[in-house]
């Protein structure tokens, strides 16, 4: 009797391989909250999100992989004008928190993810404004006026 069940082994695949690069993104998260700035833990961190887009990107899970993108482009290091300590540090930390949070809410028989982006955007913003002291100070500016 032919077996007509699709293949769901990509996606678990997928789900290991998401896994284990979380715990590597928390790894390099460590780091940075016992060192502090370190440009091989920096380097480390957008890689293991790079990868973890990448592998989001072709199992149709664009939710992970565009929140993926949107943090690279804001830690890397030609973005960033603040370091990445205190208050963007339990940013981050809230970020990859989401992003395990959202990887275990996909559904391991058709891989889908139903969930709104507003928290990432949330999320995103504010750690914007930590990497950002200039605009932190604006936005203050305005709001006091």
């Amino acid at each position: 009797m032919p077996n007509d069940s699709p293949d769901m082994s990509p996606l678990h695949d997928f789900l290991d391989d998401a896994h284990a690069l979380l715990s590597r993104a928390h790894d390099c998260l460590q780091h940075f909250q016992l060192i502090g700035e370190d440009a091989d833990a920096s380097d480390c961190l957008i890689s293991t999100l790079r990868t973890l887009m990448e592998k989001a990107g072709p199992r149709e899970q664009v939710q992970i992989a565009g929140f993926c993108q949107q943090l690279i482009a804001l830690l890397a290091p030609d973005h960033r004008r603040n370091p990445l300590h205190g208050t963007a540090l339990g940013i981050l930390e809230a970020c990859l928190s989401l992003l395990a949070w959202q990887i275990e809410l996909i559904d391991p028989f058709t891989g889908t993810l139903n969930l709104d982006s507003e928290e990432q955007q949330e999320l995103l913003t504010h750690l914007d404004k930590a990497l950002d002291p200039a605009r932190t100070q604006c936005d203050q500016s305005v709001e006091n006026v």
